[in-house]
């Protein structure tokens, strides 16, 4: 007696597509990112759309929070400390009256007043906000405290206390107010946590608050006016060419100087030689880039004159 297979036939399978080969492409996309999305799955998102073999981003956005996220593809991963160094700008609202445990709308309430503060009353308080200030990070951000993220330590119910910080907000001001709600504007370096800043402004006029709605509107020297959206990203993909959306590698080095150096004293660059930089316009200290016939050679610091180059890049050209 023979046993029979019930088992419906095997299906033949076509040929796999191959997949895309990845390519060395080299650039910065000024990504407006959509809330709801993580700055993770964006620069997979970007990386996938251009094929590229190396991809990274310039700052952290919450999923909460829409706007500026610039993504380094290839060579210009080298050039992202310049952007993370530079000022962020960003339009917020605060939501008055109710603290949460995330100083945003994602968390439970902790605290409530109900009370809402007059639009007079938050712009005498703006300057003791503005400049060289103190802040504590929120509860939930990705500071580490003994090798583990404050926020996975405040999810599992432990108690989080960060220390305060030095931050730098360069400018501060009230755009619309409207009883429960006010949408400010902040300028600030690197490290401000515009959660904390809702929450001390908050506690500072009695009534508590949170943010509501955050948009990231610059990055050091990339502005919206740039940025490209996912959508506008996958019809450049769909029509077959996105290179055009991408910024020079160079882009992200706008506020340091530059030096234009022949193609003998490129090569030394390049080897991580350092140069003597002649000419009149030539800077004598601290950090420059030097070019050879356009193309971004390296990026270094200038001492007495010589520039000691800390990145070199791979451009072709020159």
């Amino acid at each position: 007696m023979t046993e029979t297979d019930d088992r419906p036939p095997r299906q033949e399978r076509g040929p796999r597509e191959p997949r895309p080969k990845k390519r060395d492409v080299n650039g910065w996309l000024v990504l407006d990112k959509g809330v709801g999305m993580t700055s993770t799955h964006a620069v997979a998102v970007v990386k996938r759309a251009f094929h590229a073999k190396k991809a990274g981003h310039a700052g952290t956005l919450d999923p909460l929070a829409s706007g500026i996220l610039p993504i380094a593809l290839g060579e210009a991963t080298k050039t992202v400390p310049f952007v993370m160094d530079g000022r962020k700008a960003y339009v917020f609202t605060v939501a008055w009256g109710v603290e949460t445990d995330t100083d945003d709308s994602e968390g439970k309430p902790v605290q409530a007043t109900h009370r809402f503060p007059e639009r007079e009353a938050i712009e005498a308080l703006l300057p003791r906000f503005t400049g060289t200030i103190e802040q504590v990070p929120p509860r939930f951000s990705a500071i580490k405290i003994q090798g583990e993220r404050a926020y996975d330590l405040a999810r599992e119910g432990e108690t989080v206390e960060l220390k305060p910080r030095t931050v730098e907000i360069a400018r501060l001001a009230v755009m619309r107010h409207a009883g429960e709600r006010s949408v400010l504007e902040a300028e600030c370096g690197k490290g401000t946590y515009v959660r904390s800043l809702a929450r001390d402004l908050g506690r500072a006029l009695g009534c508590l608050g949170h943010v509501a709605a955050l948009r990231r509107t610059r990055v050091g020297p990339f502005t919206e006016e740039e940025a490209v959206t996912v959508a506008e990203l996958t019809e450049a993909v769909e029509g077959g060419d996105p290179s055009g959306l991408l910024r020079p590698v160079d882009s992200a080095l706008g506020e340091l100087p530059s030096v234009a150096v022949s193609r003998d004293l490129a090569g030394r660059l390049m080897r991580g030689q350092s140069v003597i930089l002649r000419g009149r316009e030539a800077p004598m200290a601290g950090k420059a880039y030097a070019t050879c016939g356009g193309v971004l050679v390296a990026v270094g610091d200038v001492e007495k004159g010589e520039l000691v180059p800390h990145r070199v890049f791979n451009l072709g050209g020159g």
